[in-house]
């Protein structure tokens, strides 16, 4: 099982961050070491001192695919759900800075927050307007919505395909809206996929 981030996604996150909007999708991966499962609180490790959240939708693929076309990638996934890219936003930078991979900074034990419950896309009302968010403390940081992204479902995972095969149980972090920020020991999560509390955990 792999999972897949999509940096870049939206376009406010992307200048509040002064990075490039981008004109293909930017990927980079996780292990599967990084997933945080059952809302189990998340531990920020001792060699950062700037964790940031990121809320996302997340795909699981359903079957194997490889050089998808756009039109049938709507195929290789039914279910939708929700997650967190943490970063370590401090070690980012620096290694940024020295046009390093981000590997230390993104694929880290825990940094990689699945809700416990996905959606089958048919529930859903429209796969292409579906709002999420994040509170933290009960104050609402991340507030999203998929029309919002630059690259579709469809655009993500045929653009993914042409260079990994895909195969069942992936997991596809599709991109943060803006809002991201720090978390601090004592926090309280809780993400939300339409009215559906699917996250709420905390940081220790």
């Amino acid at each position: 099982m792999k999972i897949i981030c999509i940096g870049r996604n939206y376009v406010a996150h992307a200048k509040e961050l002064n990075n490039e909007v981008p004109d293909e999708p930017v990927f980079f991966m996780k292990p599967d070491s990084s997933l945080l499962r059952n809302n189990d609180p998340f531990y920020i490790p001792d060699w950062t001192n700037e964790v940031h959240h990121e809320i996302e939708l997340v795909l699981k693929i359903n079957r194997i695919g490889k050089n998808i076309e756009k039109h049938f990638a709507h195929r290789y996934y039914d279910e939708i759900g929700l997650g967190i890219d943490f970063t370590a936003r401090d070690v980012q930078q620096k290694l940024k800075e020295k046009g390093l991979p981000w590997e230390k900074a993104k694929a880290f034990d825990q940094a990689a927050v699945l809700g416990n419950t996905f959606f089958n896309k048919e529930e859903l009302a429209d796969a292409t307007n579906i709002q999420f968010k994040l509170n933290i403390n009960r104050n609402l940081v991340q507030d999203g919505n998929s029309n919002l992204m630059i690259f579709s479902f469809d655009d993500i995972i045929s653009h993914i395909s042409k260079y990994v095969t895909l195969k069942i149980g992936d997991l596809i972090y599709t991109g943060t809206p803006a809002g991201v920020g720090p978390v601090k020991i004592g926090d309280r999560l809780e993400g939300f996929l339409e009215d559906k509390k699917l996250l709420d955990f905390e940081i220790k």
